[in-house]
Parts: C-alpha cells; structure tokens; sequence
C-alpha cells in the first residue's frame, strides 16, 4: 500500500539568529523525499535586537521565570514574523499545505535539567493558518534521557541515502552541519545492507565569529571570512585558548552559552577574527577526528552544510587542521542539495514523522533511552 505524501512547512531560525529559514516539502515521513520551495527572511533590525537581547540575559532556569513577560512579547513578535512569512509562501505555492513544523527559536537549553526553551507560539500560528503545526520538538527527547540535540540526524541519513545512490559515493558518509553550533551525522552500512547513523555536537559553529563581529562592527556576520583573511591570528593566544579548553564528552549536546571570546580582548578586529576562527575550525576537526576513532571509521566523504560552509577562512582552516589527504571535503551544493536549507527540510520533515509517530531521536544521536518521536501536535482551530 502506497504511504500518504505530506506536503509540509518547515522553518527553523538557528543559533545565529538571523533570521528565518522556510522550507516547502513532499514527503511520507519516511524515505519519499523531494523539495518544493525555499525562502529566507531577516530579521529586521528591531526584532533582531531583541532577540540577542533576551538571550543574553537567560542563563539559567531561574532567568527564564525573571523575564518572563519579556519573553512573552518578544515570542509574539517572532510567532507573527514567521507567519507573515508563511503567509507570503502560501500565496506563492501551488501546495495544499498539510502540516507546519515551527522549531522556533532557541534562547536556553541545557539537558541536565531538561529544559530547552524555544521562543514560538504554535497554538497561535495554528489558529491564523488553521493548519496543525509540530513545535518543541527537543522536550520529549529530554524526558527520556536524550539531549535535545541534535535532531536533524534522521534527515541526513534519509539524504545520505540518496545522495550515495545518485553519486555512487562509498560508505561511510559524514555530513557535517556548521551553524550556530556544529553537528555530525556518521552515516555507515550495517549488517544485511542496513544503515546506521551516528550524531555528536562537536564544536562552535558561527556563534562566536557572530558575536566578535556583532559586538565590533555594525555587522551580523564575518562573509565569506573576509574580516578573518584580512587578519594574522594570534598563534600565542591561539595556542592557550586551545590548551585551557577542552570538550569532555561529545556524548552532550552544546550550547552557544558554553563558549565565549574573552581570550582575543585586545586584538584588532580582523586578528580577533582569524584567531576566533582558527580557534573553531581547530575545536571542529578536533572533534572529527576524535569521533572517527570512538566509531573505528575512516571516512570517504565530509559533506559540509550550513551558513558556516560559506566562510572560506574558516573552510581552509577545517581542511588544515585536518590534514587527510584521503577524505574528500565536499560542499552540499555539489550533491543537488541546498545547504542553506538542509535544517529548515530538516524540520519539515521531523513534523510529518511526528504527526505520523514515528521516532525522531535515538539513542545514537541524542543518547536518549530508547527511539521516540518528539514534537507536540497542536491543532488550534
């Protein structure tokens, strides 16, 4: 028996906050995929401001109580950006549209207390769309042990797939996101033919290229690693900051609020900039490597998405630290995919498997206890 196809929304603003990422989808959930539409919007410059602002005074669970009316305002405001978005997607697409996963956005998470606070008032967007819609997907997961993060692995493994059989690529495949926060998906062949796919945060992505740049000039990001390639970084400081750092476990999720910059004070802007990002790529291919060993793989392919495979400087850097002529670094592009889109694809497709019950994290990726959906199902209307 054929499997419905969902046509579904998904739209994800990550750790960079800025702005929203929208993907159009078809799928059945499973391992029918195929891409309708893609769309970002900026934030504008009030909204943005908001949001860095609140973020920055959410520490710990008792913040979240503190600025709770903040919070409250500025989730309306995100809720009615999104759908104002959504709204103009609408009108542009020939799509009965089925279902919305809403990921929101992110200003607390910490799994030991199992909490992630994600700014996005589903009940509200459901009532002006009359649309069921999937959000906080990252809670159920933190109920059964898991780490909330990162989510996203099933949907690679799904492109994985379809990637090795267009190309012809050899197993095992690792995809690599580099957003706020960098991920792995370890992607190998089981027995009888099977997949098996691992997930680990491993790094900072662009969080802290972001906020040097944020809090210097009057600009959001580092493009293309310009500011960076106009620098020298700092090796003495360079060398210290990766001494007096390490990441314990790669079996816990990271948040942006586990890292800082404190340790570039006093460099010029452009050395503040190749040294913060000769200080990620080193934490980005540290954690590669290392996972490499923990799983006994030796990878052919590392298949780069995210905003951060745009940053040239941070790229080579990844490449140096590396140092193996014998892994094939691939951009995601190259494969028919949008690497701008991977995470918001991603979201839609985690709503259709949760509408449908079907599991979104397991325990290989976010170490939770046993596969379990995730996602609350709100039909308000």
């Amino acid at each position: 028996m054929k499997k419905k196809m969902f046509t579904s929304i998904g739209l994800m603003s990550g750790t960079s906050m800025d702005g929203v990422d929208l993907s159009v989808i078809k799928s059945d959930g499973n391992d029918q995929f195929s891409s309708i539409y893609d769309i970002y919007k900026e934030f504008d410059d009030g909204l943005y401001n908001q949001l860095i602002g609140l973020r920055e005074k959410i520490h710990n669970f008792k913040d979240l109580k503190t600025h709770s009316k903040e919070i409250n305002d500025v989730e309306k405001k995100f809720t009615l950006f999104n759908s104002h978005l959504i709204n103009q997607v609408i009108k542009d697409i020939n799509e009965d549209v089925d279902l919305i996963g809403f990921h929101g956005q992110t200003l607390f998470h910490n799994p030991k207390i199992q909490t992630s606070k994600q700014l996005g008032d589903g009940k509200l967007l459901s009532s002006l769309f009359t649309k069921i819609v999937i959000n906080n997907f990252r809670q159920n997961d933190l109920n059964h042990g898991g780490q909330g993060a990162p989510l996203t692995p099933i949907f690679h493994s799904l492109i994985s797939k379809i990637i090795q059989k267009r190309y012809k690529l050899k197993f095992p495949i690792s995809i690599i996101n580099i957003g706020g926060i960098t991920n792995i998906t370890q992607i190998n062949k089981g027995p009888n033919k099977s997949i098996n796919f691992f997930a680990y945060d491993v790094g900072p992505g662009n969080c802290l290229i972001n906020e040097w740049v944020r809090n210097n000039i009057k600009a959001k990001f580092d493009k293309n690693g310009n500011y960076a390639n106009a620098g020298n970084a700092d090796d003495l400081i360079l060398n210290q900051a990766i001494d007096n750092f390490e990441i314990k476990s790669y079996e816990t999720s990271l948040d942006v609020k586990d890292f800082d910059i404190s340790f570039v004070k006093g460099l010029s802007f452009e050395d503040g900039c190749a040294t913060i990002s000769k200080f990620t790529a080193y934490l980005i291919a540290d954690g590669l490597t290392k996972i490499n060993k923990k799983n006994n793989l030796n990878p052919h392919q590392y298949i780069f998405c995210g905003g951060g495979r745009k940053n040239k400087f941070l790229m080579q850097s990844i490449v140096n630290y590396l140092g193996n002529k014998n892994i094939f670094i691939k951009d995601i592009d190259e494969y028919n995919f949008d690497g701008n889109f991977i995470e918001s694809q991603a979201f839609a497709y985690l709503a259709i498997r949760s509408y449908l019950k079907l599991p979104i994290s397991f325990p290989n990726t976010t170490r939770c206890k046993k596969a379990i959906s995730g996602g609350d199902i709100i039909q308000n209307f």
